[in-house]
């Protein structure tokens, strides 16, 4: 546990999509404040790496296969978390995926997996989540969304959907949730260099650095920048602090 970071001593979090990238760092930066993290992942052996990694500081991780488009596999999930590290105080919805292409040459099959790992894999782990949380009157979730669904994103047509439609449903349960202490709230990251966004470009020479010189801060967003703000909304720091909408993008996107 790193000198200083204690904000989460006690806590358990369980953070989809895991293994690597955003998520990988989120799960590394809630350990270091002191949280036993359970890392879900569809790549079962990223994440019982990622848990290794972080049990090797010292901290509690437990690495487990999730596809999170199955409810079945998310209620398992939980259930396995809450009986081998205790009940969860945190949850991090991080997983997802997309592949950049004009919406007219999407497929159907393109949308269906576009939707149920960004839009429906948050809805299935919140719905086996919360029904603990209310019991014991407290809780935090945090969703990763994405500044494609604040402002739009070229040839990301139906992720920035299912992202702009996680904004609204966290806004809508945390309207609900509140009287039961549970805060619920947005991370949006601009342009991050990870495994999926070189991946999803890899087609498109030059774009990664014509990304980094439109954005005032002049370089491409690093998985730990997501993590602090993450770190922040699930400590006691944003106990006041629910609905919100937070962009990580070196200032590509204000909001007015």
């Amino acid at each position: 546990m790193a000198s200083g970071m204690t904000r989460l001593v006690g806590k358990v979090a369980i953070v989809t999509g895991a293994a690597q990238g955003i998520g990988r760092a989120i799960a590394m930066r809630l350990a270091q404040e002191g949280a036993q993290v359970a890392i879900a992942d569809i790549n079962d052996s990223g994440a019982i790496e990622t848990a290794h990694e972080i049990s090797s500081t010292g901290a509690r991780a437990l690495g487990l296969k999730l596809d999170v488009t199955s409810l079945d596999q998310a209620l398992a999930a939980i259930e396995k978390v809450e009986r081998e590290l205790g009940p969860i105080d945190i949850l991090v919805n991080n997983a997802g995926w997309d592949k950049v292409e004009p919406f007219v040459e999407n497929t159907p099959e393109t949308w269906e997996r576009v939707i149920a790992i960004n839009f429906r894999g948050p809805l299935n782990l919140c719905k086996a989540v919360i029904p603990g949380m209310q019991a014991r009157g407290r809780g935090k979730i945090v969703t990763i969304s994405s500044d494609a669904g604040r402002v739009g994103s070229t040839g990301e047509a139906v992720y920035a959907g299912c992202k702009a439609g996680l904004i609204g449903f966290s806004k809508t349960l945390a309207r609900e949730l509140a009287r039961y202490n549970i805060n619920v709230n947005v991370v949006c990251p601009g342009p991050t260099d990870t495994a999926l966004l070189r991946s999803a470009m890899a087609q498109r020479p030059g774009v990664l650095a014509a990304m980094a010189k439109a954005i005032p801060m002049r370089r491409l967003g690093q998985p730990e920048d997501l993590a602090g703000a993450v770190a922040f909304f699930a400590s006691s720091d944003s106990d006041y602090a629910t609905g919100q909408v937070l962009s990580i993008s070196g200032g590509l996107t204000m909001a007015g």
